[in-house]
C-alpha cells in the first residue's frame, strides 16, 4: 500500500508516545545508567524488568534478556530514544549527570530550530536524545513541513547558560518524557508507505532521502526512521536493543481504526480491544494501547 493517509485514516492529534522497552544483557549496569546519568527513578518492577522514569510516569522499561546478542552495526532497530524536557535547566541538569557518568557516551549536540538536543550512548550502545522544544509558535512551516537543521550547540557554553544549582539538585522533581523515538530501518520508502500510508502518521519533513520524520497532530515529529547505518537492512534478527516501542492514545475507537487499516493492508496484528500489538517491515515491535 502506497497511498497517503486520507484525513479519517490519521492517527489522532493527541497521541503521546509511551515507554520504550528495552532488552538489556547487564541489569545492573543499565539500571546503574538510567538512575545515575539519566535521573530516572524505579516506578516499577515486572518479571525481573524495572521501569524507570520521573515522577512516576514510566519512560524506559529494561527487560532482562540473558543469552542475546548485541545488534551489529548495520542492522534495523534503534537510532535514539528521545526523552524531553520542560525547561532548559531541567535538560541541562541530566546533560551534566550524563556526562559525568561517562564523558565518552557523549556523541553530538545540534540546534534543530524546533528544539536543543544533545545525544549520548547507553553501556549496551542504545542511542538517547536529550532535547527540550522551543514553542510551537517559533517554529517554522513550509508547507506540510516543518523547518528544522543541524546548527552547532555547545555542550559547555550551554551548561554555563542553563545549568543551575536548584535544576541539578531537584533533577529527580522534574517531569519528562518520551518526545520521539528514532528507528534505523532498511529503505525510506518502504518506511512512509508503512508508518505514513497505513499506520496514519503525517510527514513533517525528510532529510535528502536518507531520513523520514513523522507526527500526529503537526509535532515536528513523533517518529523518525533513517537508513544512516542501516541502508538495505532486512528484518531484525532477536538481539539486546530495542524490545517495543509504546505509543498511547486516547480512545478505544482509536486503536480499533489502526486494527482495521492494518487488517485492509494485509499486516498481522493483534488486538484486545484496550490495545494493538504489530511489527513494521523490520520486525520492529509496535504496540498502541489507550493512555
Amino acid at each position: 500500500m502506497t497511498a497517503e493517509a486520507t484525513s479519517q485514516d490519521l492517527l489522532p492529534a493527541d497521541l503521546t508516545m509511551g515507554t520504550v522497552m528495552l532488552k538489556v544483557g547487564d541489569m545492573k549496569l543499565m539500571t546503574d545508567y538510567y538512575q545515575r546519568a539519566l535521573g530516572l527513578e524505579v516506578v516499577a518492577e515486572q518479571d525481573g524488568g524495572l521501569y524507570l522514569g520521573r515522577l512516576q510516569k514510566p519512560l524506559v522499561h529494561l527487560a532482562p534478556a540473558p543469552g542475546l546478542n548485541l545488534p551489529g552495526r548495520g542492522e534495523a532497530g534503534l537510532f535514539h530514544t528521545a526523552l524531553l524536557f520542560e525547561d532548559q535547566a531541567s535538560l541541562a541538569a541530566t546533560i551534566a549527570t550524563a556526562a559525568q557518568y561517562e564523558p565518552r557516551s557523549f556523541t553530538g549536540s545540534a540546534d534543530h530550530l524546533v528544539s536543543e538536543a544533545f545525544y549520548f550512548n547507553d553501556p549496551e550502545g542504545n542511542g538517547i536524545e536529550l532535547y527540550w522544544d522551543r514553542p510551537r509558535s517559533n517554529w517554522s512551516w513550509n508547507g506540510t513541513d516543518v523547518v528544522m537543521d543541524s546548527l552547532a550547540l555547545p555542550p559547555q557554553r550551554y551548561l554555563e547558560q542553563h545549568l543551575t544549582e536548584k535544576s541539578l539538585e531537584g533533577q529527580r522533581q522534574t517531569a519528562a518524557g518520551v518526545g520521539h523515538v528514532h528507528l534505523q530501518v532498511g529503505d525510506v520508502q518502504s518506511a512512509r508507505d508503512f508508518y505514513v500510508g497505513i499506520l496514519g502518521f503525517e510527514k513533517t519533513a525528510g532529510w535528502h532521502g536518507q531520513a523520514l520524520f513523522v507526527s500526529a497532530g503537526r509535532y515536528h515529529h513523533h517518529m523518525a526512521m533513517n537508513v544512516w547505518n542501516s541502508r538495505g537492512a532486512g528484518p531484525r534478527k532477536d538481539t539486546l536493543g530495542l524490545g517495543e516501542v509504546l505509543i498511547e492514545v486516547p480512545a478505544g475507537d482509536d486503536v480499533g481504526a489502526l486494527a482495521d487499516r492494518l487488517k485492509v493492508a494485509g499486516v498481522p496484528a493483534r488486538h484486545t480491544g484496550a490495545e494493538l500489538r504489530f511489527e513494521d517491515p523490520w520486525r520492529n515491535s509496535i504496540r498502541v494501547a489507550v493512555r
